[in-house]
């Protein structure tokens, strides 16, 4: 029995070091492409090289699937997530840095060790307990249902669906995880976990501090491009040095447009107490439903949404925070 878990130790570190491997090619891999475009296209607008990087990130991510499927080693996206901040950090302090000053300097080192705090951060004891704030590791509210509750939750009736949620407090069931997760708002890829009630004000902090932190790398790396002149150059004239603070910039400012849509629409279900999941599957769950009568002479019903968890902004709040 001892062999056979020693063999399985063994076969889950060689896979995690293969997607790591894997996640190292893919960052080098678009960030490389993304720097080709202000090299070959230096005269294009700035919204044409947004558009061309995205579809560099679209199609990055199409080989990384068919890498999957033909390797059998697939990227993992968390260890993406954290060697791009790594790759982005480590293009500052080698080229952008000299054109920036202390201040701003040394906020920026604040920030990036914040997000890799927040990513890597392990457990720690306090009270003789065991407290675990990394986004990747923590616990996000799972909850182990005896088999009735699960047969009630899976295949019950609407209202034994809605007595055993109501008892059990908006657990719902994350397909990707395979289990039940109470406060559940979406399965992260990016973070290889799913977001529930014991770290969904982790997420938001970590999702502004992405924001902050991108906003700052496109600050600094503005003002190095306006103090070396690097946007008037040829493709010939720019060293590779500036192609790659360009690529850099293309990607922070693709990073914080969907991240500033998706963290305001977090702001939105914070102030009216709604998760994602619900506000998508909201026909699901019968404490959102409520049955409109059509007009006389006529006995068919409609349904409508209704928050029963809405306690005005403030309330809301004031529960996301506690």
């Amino acid at each position: 029995m001892a062999e056979i878990d020693d063999q399985r130790k063994r076969d889950t570190r060689t896979s995690s070091i293969g997607r790591c491997i894997a996640s190292c090619i893919s960052v080098f891999l678009t960030q490389f492409t993304l720097a080709l475009i202000p090299r070959f296209l230096y005269t294009s607008p700035l919204l044409i090289q947004l558009a061309l990087s995205a579809l560099v990130l679209v199609v990055v991510l199409g080989l990384g699937g068919r890498c999957r499927r033909v390797l059998g080693v697939s990227a993992s996206a968390p260890a993406f997530v954290v060697l791009s901040i790594i790759y982005i950090w480590a293009i500052y302090v080698t080229v952008v840095r000299e054109a920036i000053p202390l201040f701003r300097d040394i906020l920026f080192h604040g920030e990036v060790a914040m997000l890799i705090i927040g990513f890597c951060s392990d457990r720690f004891h306090a009270d003789d307990r065991a407290y675990n704030y990394s986004i990747f590791k923590r616990d996000p509210g799972r909850v182990t249902p005896g088999p009735s509750l699960s047969s009630e939750l899976c295949e019950g009736s609407i209202s034994e669906v809605s007595e055993t949620i109501s008892l059990m407090g908006r657990v719902r069931y994350c397909r990707s995880c395979e289990a039940y997760i109470k406060g559940f708002d979406h399965h992260c890829p990016a973070f290889g976990n799913c977001i529930g009630q014991n770290n969904y004000l982790l997420f938001m902090a970590l999702l502004a501090g992405f924001l902050i932190t991108e906003s700052s790398f496109v600050a600094c790396s503005s003002k190095f491009a306006s103090k070396s002149s690097i946007l008037y150059q040829t493709g010939l004239e720019s060293s590779i040095a500036a192609d790659l603070v360009i690529g850099g910039l293309l990607f922070s400012l693709l990073q914080l447009l969907w991240q500033g849509i998706f963290f305001m629409w977090h702001i939105y279900c914070i102030c009216f107490n709604i998760r994602t999941d619900e506000w998508i599957n909201w026909k699901k769950y019968p404490e959102f439903q409520h049955q409109v009568k059509s007009e006389q002479g006529q006995s068919s019903t409609s349904l409508t949404f209704r928050n029963p968890y809405d306690k005005g902004i403030l309330g809301n709040i004031r529960d996301f925070l506690s």
